[in-house]
């Protein structure tokens, strides 16, 4: 398995990722939503404001996490959210996703992100390190539907500490479908 994090000439290859694996899991209005969202986010977010981690395997993209940045209005740190994250549908339970997130949260790290957010299974990213949060810590850039998914951890020596100001996130991530 290889992880990338290049884009150019395969954006259709990872949209075609993201709306097949939710289709498989969660339907077709869902994997439609999801598809769209990544179109969205690889077309229209400013480059400094996103990491799009792949992994591939015999040529072929079986995995995908995407990254976007979070402004706390009143805190310097750097934060990203990992929003969506896919890995085809026949290869579950094989640490493939839990190997692209452990390299993505270390090129994160490397480059100076602070914090990493997600909001998903807390059994699954709690094994890559993963721990719930509250609006105290971390206020969402949107109302949540599922609070208990609201989870993150600090990519620095710090732990976390609670995040400042008013949650804004990418244009392409502020959709109440989303949340």
């Amino acid at each position: 398995m290889v992880f990338s994090d290049k884009t150019e000439g395969v954006e259709e290859q990872i949209i075609d990722l993201f709306a097949a694996t939710f289709t498989a899991s969660e339907g077709a209005d869902e994997g439609a939503l999801i598809g769209n969202l990544v179109s969205n986010l690889l077309s229209s977010t400013p480059h400094e404001d996103i990491y799009v981690f792949t992994a591939h395997d015999r040529g072929e993209i079986i995995a995908g996490a995407i990254f976007s940045r979070l402004i706390y209005k009143d805190d310097p740190r750097s934060v990203f959210i990992l929003s969506p994250m896919a890995v085809v549908t026949d290869r579950h339970g094989q640490g493939i996703g839990q190997g692209l997130l452990k390299h993505a949260l270390a090129v994160l790290r490397d480059n100076g992100v602070s914090v990493a957010i997600t909001y998903g299974d807390p059994a699954f990213y709690g094994k890559v390190g993963f721990l719930p949060l509250d609006e105290g810590t971390a206020a969402a850039p949107l109302p949540l539907s599922f609070p208990m998914g609201w989870i993150g951890q600090s990519l620095s020596e710090e732990p976390l500490h609670a995040l400042k100001g008013k949650c804004t996130c990418v244009a392409a991530l502020n959709d109440p479908a989303i949340w």
